[in-house]
């Protein structure tokens, strides 16, 4: 399998695509709904298909004026190590240096050990030294 052979395309994936995805990279489950909302509110998708296979996507969400963050950059593990990471990173830095203005700022969480991948664009680890550290929550339930 080349990447040369891959198609990458501006469009989001489908919900039950999106769902499957996650699935095969053991992140949480979620609901069609959710999904469905989800997808629609991005500001900026892509996908890269195999033929017909979605194998990866990112997208970016935010206010789509000062804040923006970059999420769900997944690709299906059979296709990981192919440099399909770097193609869907590529086509969202494209859309984010049209879309942020002076003064933006654009987040995202990178999972464990690919934090080197995303400093290669130019994103910094914030260690608490001058800006205090990252904070999430989780939500796996309803209140």
């Amino acid at each position: 399998m080349k990447p040369t052979n891959y198609v990458i395309i501006d469009v989001a994936p489908t919900a039950k695509e999106f769902i499957a995805l996650r699935c095969e990279v053991d992140w949480d489950r979620i609901d069609l709904d959710v999904a469905h909302r989800s997808l629609d509110n991005s500001l900026f998708q892509v996908s890269v298909r195999d033929n017909k296979k979605l194998i990866g996507m990112a997208r970016v969400v935010g206010d789509g004026f000062m804040y923006f963050y970059i999420q769900d950059v997944v690709v299906t593990p059979e296709y990981q190590g192919q440099g399909i990471g770097r193609m869907l990173m590529n086509r969202v830095e494209r859309y984010l240096s049209k879309a942020c203005q002076v003064g933006s700022t654009v987040g995202l969480l990178a999972a464990q050990g690919k934090e080197a991948f995303y400093r290669s664009y130019g994103y910094i680890e914030r260690d608490g030294t001058h800006l205090g550290k990252g904070m999430c929550r989780f939500v796996r339930e309803q209140p």
